[in-house]
């Protein structure tokens, strides 16, 4: 019977603690059992699910794990939810990939119930002290759809991006390779698994090489802090929002314990930084307070890490190094051009086994996204002394605000639904913390007051958390076609123009 490859692995890897988290530990060999029960609740006596897809929305931990394995055991195609989005935005994902259940712990999220319920979706709960049972399981062959995740891309319509199980392995074989994992590896998870940097960075390559994971339901500095201090983890992964965090914290620290706390950053074998750009500020800091040079990586949802500083070399500040094993990369000019040498400017194309499968239901989508079999990923990029430096979005309708693309037009059609506003455009604008922040200039109907406390708080419940203006400008009239990328620079300029 063909596996899923990372489930083969963890036969091997027998009694070693997989997981710890608020459950307890997991064995590899627990795992693989909890995820054959699940399978066979799934299959309910069929043969195959036969890439039908199901709905995951468990926090992390090894219930997550157990489900996701169980789905793809199954023949399924794994869809994570995400465990920040609102109820409409989880049922409009919801409703283009039409999942046949939902798994769920025994606390689901109320948005994830009531998505669920309108559209007449079951959901299964999952259960550690679940009776186990077995079932005559499918084959599973590498070209098989293993996974849809949702990312926006340049229109409001969010985009499935699908991802056959030789492209997951062929991700998780590179990262194995250049990061060096092995068996003595420990690493925390605190990212959310709806987001290939947890799912495939630190999951899936902490599983594949049979390290231990320790999973946090949220990240909390003074958990984190606290572990690493006492010498807990060989490996760090997290966004450059996170790493600010933890700089502040360890300069509030007295000096005893920051001294024991940097120390303890300082004695992990890797602590990786990306999803968003890491300010050279930070990237300096670390290094004054931990000894330690933060690597960088580059990569998105449909083709998973493509560029990392080298293990072993320069991690040049403001750099992502150079391509992973297994990836091609070329730069592209605005006329189509490929370019040869350095210093010159051009749009970022990725090929490799690792580069995704197609965007779900949308085939037009699929085809515009690539260039005689080169995927098209919309950011640019410069080579500059050996090393490839990220210059920014090709389009202006994306936002990498806290390690997340965003769509400006989403924002922008969720908030033209506000009572007082008659139109706004959406930018990001630069931003210590986040990267880029989300930002909003509008144009009120009349009579009517508008500011960034009250509209953020109108935005709770239609939103999710990072997508949330955290600025706004009322202006009397904005830029002509100012939802269109030629304006939006004249917006971000009414934001600069009051800094």
């Amino acid at each position: 019977m063909k596996m899923p490859p990372i489930v083969s692995r963890a036969f091997a890897h027998g009694d070693a603690i997989a997981i710890d988290d608020q459950l307890g530990c997991w064995s590899y060999r627990d795992l693989v059992a909890a995820s054959g029960t699940v399978a066979a609740d799934l299959l309910a006596g069929q043969r195959d699910l036969a890439e039908a897809r199901v709905g995951l929305a468990i926090p992390a931990g090894g219930l997550h794990v157990a489900g996701q394995w169980g789905i793809w055991r199954a023949g399924g195609v794994v869809v994570p939810l995400s465990q920040a989005a609102t109820a409409a935005e989880l049922e409009q994902f919801l409703a283009d990939v039409r999942p046949r259940c939902i798994l769920a712990d025994a606390d689901p999220r109320p948005e994830a119930v009531a998505a669920a319920g309108r559209l007449g979706i079951p959901i299964v709960r999952v259960a550690r002290e679940a009776v186990p049972r077995a079932a005559a399981l499918p084959d599973i062959e590498p070209g098989r759809r293993a996974m849809i995740l949702c990312t926006s891309g340049t229109t409001s319509r969010p985009k499935g991006v699908v991802i056959t199980h030789a492209g997951l392995t062929a991700q998780i074989e590179s990262l194995i390779e250049a990061w060096r994992w092995s068996t003595d590896d420990r690493i925390p998870l605190f990212l959310p698994l709806y987001h290939i940097h947890g799912i495939v960075n630190v999951m899936s390559c902490c599983l594949w090489a049979g390290g231990r994971l320790e999973a946090f339901p949220k990240f909390d500095v003074e958990t984190i802090l606290r572990r690493v201090t006492d010498r807990r983890y060989t490996l760090f992964m997290a966004v450059p929002t996170i790493y600010g965090r933890i700089i502040e914290a360890l300069t509030a620290l007295p000096d005893d314990a920051r001294r024991a706390a940097t120390a303890g950053f300082g004695s992990l074998r890797l602590a990786v930084s990306g999803s968003a750009a890491l300010p050279a500020t930070v990237h300096a800091r670390w290094h004054e307070l931990c000894g330690q040079r933060l690597l960088e990586r580059y990569g998105m949802t449909e083709i998973g890490m493509a560029l990392s500083h080298p293990y072993e070399g320069e991690r040049r500040a403001g750099t992502v190094g150079l391509p992973l094993p297994g990836v091609e990369i070329r730069l592209v000019d605005e006329q189509g051009y490929v370019l040869a040498g350095e210093n010159a400017p051009g749009e970022i194309q990725v090929r490799g086994p690792g580069v995704f499968h197609e965007y779900w239901g949308q085939p037009d989508a699929t085809r515009e996204s690539f260039a005689d079999g080169w995927f098209r990923t919309g950011d640019l990029a410069v080579l500059e002394r050996g090393q490839y430096r990220i210059l920014g979005r090709r389009s202006v309708d994306i936002i990498k605000s806290g390690g997340y693309k965003l769509s400006a037009l989403e924002i922008e059609a969720t908030l033209l639904d506000h009572p007082a506003i008659r139109g706004c455009a959406v930018v990001g604008v630069p931003d210590d913390e986040w990267g880029e922040a989300v930002a909003v200039a509008a144009v009120l109907e009349p009579g009517q007051t508008l500011d960034a406390p009250g509209l953020r708080g109108w935005c709770r419940d239609r939103l999710s958390p990072y997508k949330i203006p955290r600025r706004v400008v009322v202006v009397e009239s904005l830029p002509q076609n100012a939802l269109g990328k030629t304006s939006k620079p004249a917006i971000r300029a009414l934001f600069t123009d009051r800094a």
